[in-house]
């Protein structure tokens, strides 16, 4: 008996903590060997924007990743999310740092990061320092919500553009669109709204400009061919009198009814 205590007593201890992981993975927030990856973005605080955003292009398999930098600007909590059809979800951070206004930088794991369901909290030492995390994104699309106001830049990954109204576009509206280094830069003086953006190759252009024309030359051609051919018909029927018969029972049908 006392075995089968132990072997009981053992298995609900198991079960407990493998039901104990399991929440951990849904709601037990980010490692801290991730917060604390490594990651360069002196590049991005030398920006004047209050907000300043970089994406990397991602491949067919991958989505995007990108880099963000926030002068948070006295908030001292952030609420960190995405929207969905339906809800909201916490946003996926790593790398994480926070610089003091004097440039003393600490981790991710040395400030307070807590992911839940529906966001990640973040709460940093002095409201006044800059915030940087790292994050992943679509491969053709951007967008984040407005965690800090003020200023923003978004930089795309190389070659990317948003101009083109067919395959591209960007809110909100009301920005400065500048290409540096083959790198569109996308600029707001204010913004308090969510950020999306929808991004294309410019090399795919002339593609898909150069398929559009073949597409459209063929059926051309296709519509005189079977032009031709109509009319072929057409004249091979008069030629043997079709024509006047069909015609002539096309009047017959068409008159009044009999006894009319």
């Amino acid at each position: 008996m006392t075995v089968n205590r132990r072997l009981v007593l053992a298995t609900v201890v198991v079960s407990l903590l493998v039901l104990t992981a399991g929440c951990a993975m849904i709601f037990g927030g980010i490692d801290d060997e991730t917060l604390d990856e490594d990651q360069e973005y002196d590049d991005l605080k030398e920006f004047d924007s209050n907000v300043t955003i970089e994406i990397e292009d991602g491949s067919i398999i991958s989505g995007s990743e990108y880099r963000a930098v926030y002068d948070l600007n006295g908030t001292e909590e952030l609420t960190l999310y995405r929207s969905t059809f339906y809800t909201e979800v916490a946003l996926d951070i790593r790398a994480v740092r926070y610089w003091y206004p004097n440039g003393t930088e600490l981790t991710g794991s040395e400030i307070h990061v807590d992911q839940g369901r529906s966001s990640t909290e973040v709460r940093v030492p002095d409201g006044n320092g800059t915030l940087a995390w790292t994050g992943d994104g679509d491969r053709r699309s951007f967008s984040i919500e407005p965690f800090v106001h003020g200023s923003y830049t978004v930089i795309l990954p190389e070659g990317q553009r948003t101009t083109n109204f067919l395959f591209g576009s960007a809110n909100p509206s009301g920005y400065d669109r500048e290409v540096i280094d083959d790198r569109e830069h996308l600029t707001w003086d204010h913004v308090d709204s969510t950020v999306g953006l929808q991004f294309y190759s410019a090399r795919n252009i002339p593609i898909f400009v150069g398929a559009v024309f073949v597409v459209v030359t063929l059926g051309g051609v296709g519509i005189l061919y079977y032009r031709r051919q109509v009319k072929q018909l057409e004249a091979q029927r008069e030629e043997m009198g079709l024509d006047v018969e069909i015609e002539d029972d096309d009047d017959d049908r068409k008159g009044p009814p009999p006894g009319m």
